[in-house]
């Protein structure tokens, strides 16, 4: 069949970086399996086991060489996914076939495999996000001064700045961020469990030696670079700890949203416009159009991640007793793609953020525009000061905000009216600062610094991370 005959998933094929797509695939999954039983091979011939150096060699030899064709036949014949590989690992390893898998149950390698790929696979997405902390930082360091206005309900609002905007959307990943390499480096290790978590298979094995059961499960999980073991598991780990992990990637997926959402509104006002090459086409039928695609599509995977979320909490909510399969194949499904999916994300944002087109001028010019209005409360705050009735003078500025919509330059309109007013005590000298826009930002600029240099900056330094495996896009 060709490739295009076939359903191909969007993440790996548009989406992602062959570095996460690598971590969730067959290849790295099954030798991992392999890499467990070497590993419990070598652990049990240390605590005294009759397994010798040949054995383990022979395995170590044929962790990467899998024969999947092999697999897929043992698999036809056994109806089991573990004892198949099993199996083609022994076809591989006949001197070492008898050994493989020695006291353990399928969710030796499947649990703690799991347990690798979904700690590796943090890693990998905490370093995309570092980066882009740092690269939003510097978008709002740079806009930090730059007065827009703000918007509650939609509605216009305050004065802010581009930057204290940034900041909100920074605040956020930020959180994000610190939730991930906390989970990173606190998820535990399934260890030897056995059938149904008692170990007593691998007590029997080491003659009843509760100590060595301990330092067998210790030896393998700091090969792996654990160093905390989960102290009570039936077969299986509690699947409390997936729905944890997929929960904060989907709080992850609600910043991105908004951060996202937010750039598609300010868009349609042209305040800020994605990057747009000469040949891109915004619409197959209106030539002018110049859609948001990229804050668009982390909307769309965002949700997607979203909606994942609810799926480790049904499977922990209806596992039974000691464990049940109806996880499997749930499990197989909603944990790789909600990894995907974020990967996909974090890509689109790090693309997007250095090609972001900021139009300050237009952004002012909008502001202006509601100036007059935005200089109310001020306005009424100093005339309390000078001893008028809060009430009172609120409803005066009502009426005189209404009609100054209506006048062709309204701040002049407003300058006079007040001034001449029996009620508010104030000259024009005092109210003209009032329509000026970087005081009425308030401490805007100088939230965004002191942010940075006392949260991120500090994060960013003490937090490090290889460089991020990045798709090229185009702009």
């Amino acid at each position: 069949m060709r490739a295009q005959d076939g359903y191909i998933s969007p993440l790996s094929d548009r989406y992602v970086s062959r570095e996460i797509s690598s971590l969730f695939s067959p290849q790295f999954k099954f030798s991992t399996f392999r890499r467990l039983w070497v590993a419990l091979a070598e652990a049990q011939q240390k605590l005294g086991l009759p397994i010798s150096h040949k054995q383990i060699d022979q395995m170590k030899a044929h962790i990467e060489t899998i024969d999947f064709e092999r697999v897929q036949e043992h698999e036809k014949r056994l109806r089991h996914d573990v004892m198949a590989h099993i199996h083609a690992f022994g076809d591989q390893c006949p001197e070492a076939k008898p050994i493989i898998h020695l006291g353990a149950t399928s969710s030796f390698v499947t649990d703690n495999t799991d347990l690798i790929i979904l700690k590796r696979g943090f890693e990998l997405l905490g370093g995309k996000l570092h980066e882009i902390l740092s690269k939003l930082s510097s978008f709002a360091l740079k806009y930090a001064d730059a007065p827009t206005l703000s918007y509650t309900h939609f509605q216009s609002a305050q004065p802010t700045t581009i930057g204290k905007r940034a900041c909100l959307w920074l605040q956020d990943l930020y959180q994000d961020a610190q939730d991930w390499n906390r989970l990173a480096s606190t998820i535990p290790f399934l260890g030897v469990k056995g059938a149904t978590g008692t170990q007593a298979s691998f007590l029997s094995l080491l003659e009843g030696d509760g100590e060595k059961v301990k330092q067998l499960e210790k030896t393998i999980a700091h090969q792996f670079g654990f160093h905390k073991i989960i102290p009570i598991a039936g077969q299986t780990y509690s699947r409390k700890i997936d729905l944890t992990l997929i929960n904060a990637l989907a709080s992850f997926a609600a910043s991105a949203h908004k951060m996202a959402t937010d750039l598609r509104l300010l868009a349609h006002d042209g305040e800020l416009q994605e990057g747009f090459t000469e040949s891109q086409v915004g619409s197959s039928a209106m030539p002018y159009k110049r859609n948001p695609i990229y804050s668009e599509r982390i909307c769309g995977l965002s949700r997607f991640v979203i909606s994942l979320s609810q799926n480790p909490a049904y499977t922990a909510a209806t596992q039974w007793l000691e464990r049940s399969l109806d996880d499997s194949s749930n499990r197989r499904l909603s944990i790789p793609e909600a990894f995907l999916a974020t990967d996909a994300i974090l890509n689109l944002i790090a693309h997007l953020i250095p090609h972001l087109s900021v139009d300050a001028d237009h952004s002012l010019l909008l502001l202006e525009k509601e100036l007059p209005l935005l200089a109310m409360e001020n306005i009424l705050m100093a005339a309390v000061k000078k001893g008028g009735d809060r009430q009172e003078l609120h409803e005066r500025l009502k009426h005189l905000s209404f009609v100054a919509r209506r006048e062709i330059n309204p701040i002049e309109f407003l300058l006079k009216e007040i001034e001449k007013s029996p009620h508010f005590h104030l000259t024009r000298a005092e109210l003209e600062p009032f329509f000026d826009t970087h005081q009425l930002v308030g401490r805007a600029p100088e939230q965004v610094r002191e942010f940075i240099k006392n949260e991120i900056e500090p994060y960013l330094s003490q937090t490090k991370f290889p460089s991020p495996d990045f798709p090229k896009m185009e702009i």
